[in-house]
């Protein structure tokens, strides 16, 4: 059906053309248009009704004023029309009425040859026409159902997909919550939200639980801005202006939270397996991670951010963790090259190590002898399996 449509617009437009006689070489067709002053109704038919005079433009399109004979040529259109409706209309009720009435129409029918013979090619006429334009119709009403169909599907994944990260989501669902953000309950999720929502940027694209969201998704996943964008609907410059905004206020307003705890309070708290291995003294867990960035373009940045161990341009932080599990220390940033030796000692922790201090760090943080000038203790795995954890 859609190619039978085809070839019917593609006629349509050659008479067209054809019509409108003039040199249109060079010109956007898109652009042109016909006045409805030149159909003999008004306006111009359906793309199906090939059999109206109005299929094409009639009326003074060289120069003439509207004739006789095209008002003759409309006024037949409608009243051919109105006796195929009345025929069909006949055939019906005839049907219904029984095979003798209908033998009795028919004799009554060809009494005039004439009549006959005209009557018998309109009827023709009539039925391959009646029948074109109901495949045409049921073709098209059958395209317009797959369309309502699809634009439904769409709205449906459009609403599921803007739903899919809603606070409502997430509630009662500790599992989805972990996933998403790293955080092991909601209650957590919520409270943090809390914390940083006054202070979170208005935006007409994202409310501000999913665009604190986002920026946890982005730093518990690691997934591309673009993944985002898709996910919230979104463009990529929106999704990567929102990361830089939540993290901005992450760090003013949640910065204040990472403290260096008391001695005291260390060692009332302290869980029982530290004391079971380490007594008392532990005071930290220290570590060193690092994240990707660009390719600097200035060459003493690159060498400088060039981690010989992530074989990547870097930066490096240096955490620590006390033994009941909180952040108690995050060090500025240095460039990937910098060893973890070096880093720990020039990036101020040890102003916050005391005389009798227990710290645990892993493989490469040789810095028993600094440790040692200030009285306090390093423990590390060791090198080697089969050999009992070191210390200094």
């Amino acid at each position: 059906m859609l190619e039978v449509l085809g070839k019917l617009s593609e006629e349509r437009r050659r008479l067209w053309l054809a019509k409108l006689n003039q040199d249109l070489r060079g010109k956007n067709l898109d652009n042109v248009r016909i006045c409805s002053a030149h159909f003999l109704s008004g306006k111009r038919s359906d793309l199906y009704q090939k059999d109206d005079p109005d299929w094409v433009p009639s009326v003074g399109m060289t120069g003439q004023q509207r004739s006789p004979e095209k008002a003759e040529t409309s006024s037949r259109y409608s009243r051919r029309g109105n006796r195929t409706q009345q025929r069909l209309r006949e055939a019906a009720a005839d049907a219904a009425a029984g095979a003798g009435v209908a033998a009795e129409t028919d004799d009554s029918e060809t009494d005039d040859p004439t009549t006959s013979g005209y009557i018998s090619s309109n009827l023709c006429s009539t039925e391959t026409q009646s029948e074109l334009t109901g495949d045409l119709i049921e073709a098209m009403t059958s395209e317009l159902q797959n369309l309502r169909t699809e634009n439904i599907q769409l709205c449906s994944d459009v609403a599921h997909l803007s739903t899919t990260y809603d606070q409502s989501a997430f509630v009662d669902n500790d599992e989805k919550v972990l996933f998403f953000t790293g955080l092991p309950t909601y209650q957590i999720l919520l409270v943090l939200f809390t914390f940083l929502s006054p202070h979170l940027p208005v935006k007409k694209s994202l409310d501000k639980f999913k665009q604190l969201m986002l920026t946890l998704m982005r730093l518990r996943l690691n997934v591309s801005t673009t993944f985002l964008s898709y996910a919230f609907n979104i463009s990529i410059a929106t999704a990567s202006r929102i990361v830089t905004d939540v993290i901005d206020v992450m760090f003013i307003h949640m910065k204040p939270l990472i403290i260096w705890p008391e001695r005291e309070h260390l060692q009332k708290t302290m869980p029982m397996q530290f004391r079971k291995h380490f007594g008392k003294k532990c005071a930290v867990i220290i570590d060193c991670f690092e994240v990707f960035i660009e390719r600097p373009s200035n060459l003493i940045a690159r060498a400088e951010t060039w981690s010989s161990y992530k074989h990547h341009n870097t930066v490096k932080f240096l955490i620590g963790i006390t033994p009941q599990g909180t952040v108690s220390y995050i060090s500025n940033a240095w460039g990937g090259r910098v060893s973890d030796k070096y880093l720990t000692e020039n990036c101020g922790f040890l102003d916050n190590i005391v005389p009798g201090d227990l710290v645990l760090a892993d493989r490469g943080f040789n810095i028993q002898a600094t440790l040692g000038c200030i009285m306090a203790h390093v423990k590390i795995p060791a090198f080697t399996r089969g050999k009992s954890v070191g210390s200094c």
